[in-house]
């Protein structure tokens, strides 16, 4: 039995002050004890974060990494730098970096192989845009992204990655794929896991779906059942809402 995982992709926002406001607030917040919950911040907000969520099961996680140990990389981090710093999680491949910062499937794969290594557990991004979703070939292009992402990772490794099934076209618009589109897709994720692997580990692999989820159709999402939690954006940032979502 996969137990839900929702995630808070902060992405650019909140100061180290806003987010320990936040931190204070959340954790005495009333939060179900049958789902995992992880916040991914900036990088100057996870020590931060993890001094105020030590003594709770809240998780903390880094938005990005590089996939070199060490290196003449300006402005990169490390996942070993991540460990140091508390970071218990990473989300790779998000849309945005692929869009605005060049992410190929290939770095996503080493950026997976490096964090595995740190023993950091991955939350790993795919999904299609509007004009593959339009022009049918969404099943192709998610395939093809899960296989070049798994390329090479053990199975013992496989069931340590979160998958986060995100359509570009729903990520920040309001627009927001139908629950049975999500779960299709999630399930279709989990049949490609399992010629990859097997049926077994396939059945450990959570898979979030990511893309304007809001407390209002969190519930409704959560219900369907290929989908083992959410990637949650926006509505992460207000600890009211984001908790509504937890308690779906």
């Amino acid at each position: 039995m996969r137990t839900p995982f929702i995630a808070g992709n902060w992405k650019m926002y909140k100061t180290i002050a806003a987010s320990r406001e936040f931190a204070i607030k959340f954790r005495e917040l009333h939060r179900r004890n049958d789902v995992k919950v992880a916040v991914f911040a900036p990088y100057p907000q996870i020590p931060v974060l993890v001094e105020m969520f030590k003594d709770t099961s809240i998780g903390v996680g880094a938005q990005n990494v590089h996939f070199e140990k060490e290196g003449a990389f300006t402005g990169e981090i490390s996942a070993s730098m991540l460990k140091e710093i508390g970071a218990q999680y990473c989300i790779i491949g998000h849309s945005e970096r692929r869009q605005y910062f060049g992410e190929t499937d290939k770095s996503v794969n080493l950026k997976l192989k490096a964090l595995l290594a740190e023993n950091i557990l991955p939350v790993v991004c795919v999904g299609e845009n509007l004009d593959e979703r339009e022009g049918g070939i969404e099943e192709k292009i998610v395939e093809m992204q899960i296989r070049a992402v798994f390329e090479g990772i053990s199975m013992n490794d496989a069931i340590k990655v979160t998958v986060a099934y995100e359509p570009v076209w729903a990520i920040g618009t309001g627009r927001t794929a139908s629950p049975e589109q999500a779960d299709k897709m999630c399930g279709y994720i989990r049949k490609i896991l399992r010629d990859i692997y097997n049926k077994d580990i396939a059945e450990q692999i959570t898979i979030q779906y990511g893309g304007s989820v809001k407390p209002d159709n969190a519930a409704e999402i959560m219900s369907m059942p290929e989908i083992d939690g959410a990637l949650v954006g926006g509505a992460s940032l207000d600890p009211l809402k984001f908790i509504e979502i937890v308690n779906f």
